[in-house]
């Protein structure tokens, strides 16, 4: 009896194979360092009101040093070339997010952008370092404005709720932009 042929397939099984390919037609948005997202390049004008870990916190959380709304419609600015692989309205507690892919010295990252008044950048888009990607909001008035931020070493997760005892996955961000400015 003759053996069945397999089908053969293009598809891979190796979930970076995208990014592999659209940052090696585009080199030129592969990462190079980070900057902070808000008084870039350094935050000034804001403080880091609930660090990574504090709280079981997931991000850090960038609040303007006016407190309350006075931050509200600031802008946003990506840490680093990029693509974006979100950028909508999620809902809920997070309101609008934006996530980026970043290439940076052979591995992925990701940077969670959340709680946006206005996102100004499309799914599928390349940004650089310091572009504008979006405005600090309150996710619908469900918190004083603020920007939620998140560095994850595991692009694939899913959003998640922001707050966990495990950290698995995610990077202490502010340590992460110190620690790769260029």
């Amino acid at each position: 009896m003759p053996k069945k042929q397999q089908k053969k397939t293009n598809v891979s099984k190796d979930p970076f194979v995208f990014f592999d390919r659209i940052f090696a037609k585009n080199p030129n948005y592969i990462a190079k360092g980070f900057d902070f997202p808000i008084g870039k390049p350094d935050a000034k004008g804001y403080y880091n009101a609930q660090k990574f870990t504090v709280n079981d916190h997931l991000g850090d959380d960038w609040n303007g040093t006016g407190g309350g709304n006075t931050d509200l419609g600031d802008p946003i600015y990506t840490i680093g070339n990029g693509y974006v692989q979100f950028a909508e309205n999620y809902g809920g507690g997070w309101g609008n997010v934006i996530r980026i892919v970043h290439k940076y010295k052979g591995k992925y990252f990701e940077s969670l952008y959340a709680h946006c008044d206005t996102i100004s950048v499309k799914k599928g888009s390349f940004v650089t370092k310091g572009m504008q990607i979006g405005t600090i909001g309150n996710a619908d008035g469900a918190y004083y404005a603020h920007l939620h931020l998140e560095i994850r070493e595991d692009i694939f997760m899913e959003i998640g709720d922001g707050y966990s005892k495990n950290t698995t996955g995610f990077l202490n961000p502010t340590t992460f932009i110190k620690s790769n400015r260029n």
